[in-house]
């Protein structure tokens, strides 16, 4: 990976003091545009390290508002280790520890007094499996309103739950089943009504792990469709396994490989134009 070139990356300050420099992190070697004019989510110089085994190395990203990135890489290359680190998931695991920088909207999330509840609803996550609550669909959506009290009356919060249902174009399946438990619905529509639970308490950010690896290609396809709807709302920031679903949703894909992140760019030239040899090697099957 030394001799990975930093084409794209922003140009840093070549006035810093010598010593400063010295003590810095080296800038990441990353192919591409890891970083964008406006950002919203920026990680700068991340390491997370799991006991004695460094999971990711010196990764930069910076995300824009209404933007879905999409992380793709082989298994174990430490896409779902940084997706985690985003609304510090990683928390609940004894030993990680992660170094670097990340800030939503400017702020440190892990600065001391962040409130990491209220951080989470800011960030909200989608996961592999869908893991609705064994309550009603209703209580499914209600659940986060309710806790972060951003409700005054029952009237708001049945506005919530339509809206977020509606959103995660559920609405029209259930609107007449509210009361019935989340686990009777199908996966596809399990997958929507987490969707719909992250979505009502108004997130900046929506992190997805694999969100359609167990469901079938039409529920795929719904979930894909949603994504494109979301973006006008929120940044996205998608782990998958499927190139394909990363070149249907993404406007920028990234390369991750053995915890770096080799090559970030418009997800059109990742896959026609790749600019580093790894990323090519995986995307045309010759490696990964």
């Amino acid at each position: 990976m030394a001799e990975l070139t930093a084409q794209g990356n922003r140009q840093r300050s070549a006035a810093a003091p010598e010593a400063a420099a010295a003590t810095r992190p080296p800038e990441p070697q990353t192919v591409g545009y890891p970083y964008v004019e406006q950002p919203y989510l920026q990680t700068h110089h991340v390491d997370v390290r799991y006991g004695d085994v460094h999971a990711i190395k010196n990764v930069s990203l910076e995300i824009s508002r209404n933007e879905v990135v999409a992380l793709i890489g082989p298994s174990g290359c430490g896409k779902s280790t940084f997706l985690r680190c985003l609304n510090r998931m990683n928390d609940t695991i004894e030993q990680a520890r992660v170094t670097g920088t990340i800030a939503l909207d400017g702020q440190d999330i892990y600065a001391r007094g962040v409130d990491v509840v209220a951080l989470r609803a800011r960030v909200g996550m989608v996961f592999q499996k869908p893991n609705p609550f064994p309550k009603s669909i209703y209580d499914n959506v209600a659940y986060g309103p309710r806790n972060h009290g951003l409700t005054d009356s029952r009237a708001e919060l049945d506005e919530i739950v339509n809206v977020s249902l509606d959103k995660a174009g559920l609405w029209a399946e259930v609107k007449d089943r509210l009361h019935d438990t989340g686990t009777s619905l199908s996966g596809g529509q399990q997958q929507r009504l987490c969707i719909a639970r992250t979505i009502a308490v108004s997130p900046e950010v929506i992190l997805m792990d694999e969100p359609c690896s167990a469901l079938d290609p039409i529920a795929t396809a719904r979930i894909e469709d949603l994504i494109d709807e979301l973006r006008d709302n929120y940044s996205i920031i998608i782990v998958t396994h499927s190139m394909q679903q990363a070149a249907r949703v993404s406007q920028r894909t990234a390369y991750f490989h053995l915890g770096e992140l080799v090559e970030v760019d418009e997800t059109v030239k990742v896959f026609t134009n790749p600019q580093h040899r790894l990323t090519e090697d995986y995307i045309t099957g010759r490696s990964g």
